[in-house]
């Protein structure tokens, strides 16, 4: 569980409390206090009647607060005796020091509590759906649908008091690096690149749209263009897409920001300071290497199996396709080929596991990969090989794979044979299945930077090329190398930012060169017209004096869920959707009056219901 009061000594309570209503917080209180009398006001957290006594631990956001009736004022005995835990009230009484075997060491106002001399009922709650005191497990559609009472509970209102700490620091660090805070739009135009966008009709301009913005890309690539220096926001988004763990459906924050005059190694410098901050000041995590490692595109596929790879993982993947180019074992050499591969995996000393260790391994390759099996062969104590491929191979092809792998007594080696892509992606969730055999130290931050990514792919369905990342990006060599490369051979400055195996952002340093845009797009097949008929507005602005730019746009709502341990994205967002992108606790989406949708002139085509049976 976050304890955000290990991030401070001491919670800032801003504001003194209105005497109204308190003198003190319920978690200030301790033996200083003694003797003191003093009004506080909360939620009955938990109610626990002795007798002769009613004890009752008052929580407000600060903490938690003992409080004490006793039975000879029988009017507050009797009226607290029939409220409901999680009821509001306010109460005036005396401090007193708690009886030795009495105190609490786990709670930081344990020594102490409050003897009630006059009491307030505020509200009196009806009877809660789910513990409130207690984190009893409790359906995820019950917590959605009384989202209001489940951020009462201990370990999520933890969790946004710490998002929170986390945007203040973020907003903190980089004020101090001189850059501007500046809101763009949330009503704008619609794009047809990227996720769907969600369209708002215009009342004033029948027929037609505006769009919520998947990001603030183009709006903060104008900033720079504007004369701004260094831009950040904490960004809504909006996309209509699936949820998933670790994305939210609808909307989501992120730390959206743009430099001008920079290259790629300066952006890095400013997010490893970023994070570097992050990690001292707000968590008791370490990160693991500063700067962050950076890793090549192709490299990051070849040795890890994925663009977002788990570094803390020790596993790592080689390329044994050249020891098998000769092969008598057909299924090996069918994939020596242009575009295949040949990828292999060590796991030392495990060759001596049970049966069923293998079995499982094999059941999530066919099952989850959809693998026609896993090959391995399994060197075993006492110089035995097992292997349902190892008969196939020659003497040679054995050593130069000891060799190539440095094979000991003990190891196990696991194969992947196939087209590129799909084989290296395979031997990747391979790679994550085994990761939990290493018990990875959730309290390190392994970062790292996915760089060089291809600028164009080939689409085999379609037979042409397209744009692998993002379009806007400046290629690697600028027009010269548009002009002379083979496309697949031409690199972009495209980076993600990755930590965990959760990938945060990617970014890029833009392309602010009209003539290098256009080149760009005509070899992904759009001609000029196509560009200026999308993009116009930024083409003009490039036209007219475009500094060299670049950002990133880390999700905020990932990098809170990386450092509270959570993984879940709904853990750390105060009011989520459900993975239907619905709103359990207001109803939305919701349908509107026949009035609201004659104003917005549109009539609604719904799909036929379907009947049973």
């Amino acid at each position: 569980m976050l304890d955000v009061a290990s991030y401070e000594q001491t919670t800032s309570r801003g504001v003194a409390p209105s005497t109204q209503y308190r003198t003190h917080f319920c978690g200030d209180l301790r033996k200083s206090h003694l003797s003191e009398t003093v009004k506080l006001a909360g939620w009955i957290h938990r109610k626990r009647d002795h007798g002769g006594l009613i004890f009752i631990d008052l929580r407000d956001h600060t903490g938690i607060a003992q409080i004490v009736f006793e039975p000879h004022n029988q009017t507050l005995f009797q009226e607290v005796e029939h409220l409901r835990v999680e009821s509001v009230i306010c109460i005036e009484g005396t401090v007193i020091e708690r009886a030795p075997e009495a105190v609490n060491a786990n709670l930081p106002t344990g020594e102490i509590e409050v003897v009630v001399k006059s009491l307030t009922v505020e509200s009196a709650a009806e009877p809660m759906p789910f513990p409130i005191a207690d984190e009893t497990p409790t359906s995820e559609e019950l917590r959605l649908k009384y989202r209001f009472l489940d951020l009462r509970r201990e370990k999520l209102h933890s969790n946004i008091i710490y998002r929170s700490k986390v945007i203040a620091e973020i907003r903190r660090y980089l004020s101090e690096l001189g850059f501007l805070e500046i809101q763009t739009p949330i009503l704008t135009n619609s794009s047809p690149e990227g996720a769907r966008d969600y369209l708002v009709p215009s009342r004033l301009h029948p027929g037609k749209f505006y769009a919520l913005p998947q990001a603030p890309q183009q709006f903060k690539q104008l900033l720079m263009v504007s004369g701004f220096d260094k831009y950040f926001q904490i960004a809504p988004c909006f996309r209509d897409e699936d949820a998933r763990a670790d994305r939210s459906p609808g909307e989501f924050y992120q730390l959206d920001m743009e430099m001008s005059f920079i290259t790629q190694d300066d952006l890095f410098k400013v997010l490893e300071g970023l994070f570097d901050a992050l990690t001292a000041k707000l968590s008791h995590k370490r990160i693991m290497q500063l700067p962050f490692p950076r890793i090549k595109y192709l490299d990051a596929m070849n040795r890890y199996g994925s663009d977002k790879p788990d570094l803390r993982n020790p596993l790592v993947i080689e390329d044994v396709t050249e020891i098998f180019k000769q092969s008598s074992f057909k299924v090996f050499a069918a994939n020596t080929d242009k575009g295949k591969c040949i990828k292999a995996m060590k796991l030392s000393g495990r060759a001596n596991e049970p049966r069923l260790f293998y079995d499982k391994a094999e059941e999530f390759a066919k099952k989850e990969l959809g693998l026609p099996g896993l090959a391995y062969i399994r060197y075993k104590d006492g110089g035995e090989v097992q292997s349902p491929i190892y008969k196939f191979l020659s003497d040679s092809e054995k050593e130069a794979l000891m060799n190539a792998l440095n094979v000991e007594t003990g190891d196990v080696v696991f194969f992947a044979a196939g087209a590129w892509e799909k084989t290296c992606k395979a031997m990747g969730a391979i790679r994550n299945y085994f990761a939990p055999l290493f018990n990875l130290d959730k309290d390190l931050l392994a970062y790292c930077w996915i760089v060089d990514f291809p600028m164009f792919e080939y689409n085999e369905e379609e037979k042409k090329i397209d744009f692998s990342h993002n379009p806007f990006s400046m290629p690697q060599g600028g027009m010269e190398a548009l002009l002379t490369k083979n496309p697949i051979d031409i690199y972009a400055y495209q980076y993600d930012i990755v930590c965990n195996g959760i990938e945060l952002s990617s970014g890029a340093i833009r392309n602010h060169k009209p003539e290098v845009m256009y080149k760009a797009f005509e070899i992904a097949g759009y001609t000029k017209e196509d560009v200026d008929k999308k993009f116009g507005h930024m083409i003009r602005a490039f036209q007219h004096g475009a500094p060299p730019h670049g950002g990133i746009a880390p999700g905020i709502d990932r990098i809170v869920m990386l450092y509270a341990d959570e993984s879940n994205i709904r853990e750390v967002i105060a009011f989520p959707m459900n993975q239907k992108a619905q709103d359990l606790m207001t109803g939305a989406p919701s349908e509107v009056t026949p009035k609201q949708l004659r104003e917005l002139h549109i009539k609604l085509d719904l799909p036929e219901k379907k009947h049973g049976g």
